[in-house]
């Protein structure tokens, strides 16, 4: 007897999973676009990773293969067609594209007989179009990291809220304040508010580390490409 009256006088324990299953519609509707949100970061962050580390590994490769050209002062057309042969083997690497489209403005120069200084304004701004692209490219789906960082907190705050409103509201039916009645629509607000702050803090964070790497992607790629006009002028252009 004393078994029995221990437990159903013990509180009944609040898990979880089962308030957001008993949660109200719209609470539920405010999870699962936090859940969503989370995902997306995730899988945003997680192919982003890659595709830096990428870019990372296959630049530094190009550069080596590029600069071993200058230190052999072999600046000629066939240099040129061989680092454009290998250059296919670096198509992850922004610095990599920059060259190709430089050189595929040269072969175009050199067909129609116009290889003068003036024509390297032509180079400059096929080089200038593929750094914008690849720049674009990098960028894409990062702004989904800033909406997130900016959002979830408050569609996180707007669930908390409406979970305390149907508390009071479940005060009023009741006419009753215990913790029977209340604690379950703070406890559905609490799991809207906790996931938010679950899908804002990494994007945040990831967002300003992915727009770090990427301006300094930039940064050499812009630098490549003034240094790939200078050899331009230099070697393969006509006075």
């Amino acid at each position: 007897m004393l078994a029995v009256f221990l437990q159903a006088s013990a509180p009944q324990q609040l898990n979880p999973w089962q308030l957001v299953i008993g949660a109200s519609p719209v609470v539920q509707l405010v999870m699962l676009i936090l859940v969503f949100m989370m995902v997306m970061c995730l899988y945003i962050i997680g192919a982003k990773l890659i595709r830096l580390k990428q870019v990372t590994d296959q630049s530094r490769g190009f550069l080596e293969l590029f600069w071993a050209a200058e230190k052999s002062r072999a600046w000629n057309a066939k240099s040129m067609n061989e680092i454009h042969g290998q250059s296919t083997k670096y198509d992850r690497s922004p610095i990599s594209t920059v060259f190709r489209a430089g050189y595929r403005e040269l072969a175009r120069m050199s067909r129609s007989g116009r290889t003068t200084r003036a024509d390297v304004e032509n180079v400059e701004r096929a080089l200038r179009r593929a750094q914008s692209a690849e720049l674009t490219r990098l960028e894409s789906k990062v702004s989904f990291l800033a909406t997130t960082a900016s959002t979830a907190p408050f569609i996180g705050l707007f669930g908390t809220v409406w979970g305390v409103m149907n508390s009071f509201i479940a005060i009023h039916g009741e006419k009753s304040a215990g913790l029977d009645v209340v604690a379950p629509g703070i406890a559905e607000a609490l799991i809207a508010t906790a996931l938010g702050l679950a899908a804002a803090i990494p994007a945040v964070m990831a967002y300003n580390y992915f727009v770090r790497r990427i301006r300094v992607v930039d940064s050499e790629t812009s630098a490549f490409a003034s240094d790939y006009l200078n050899i331009i002028r230099r070697h393969l252009l006509a006075e």
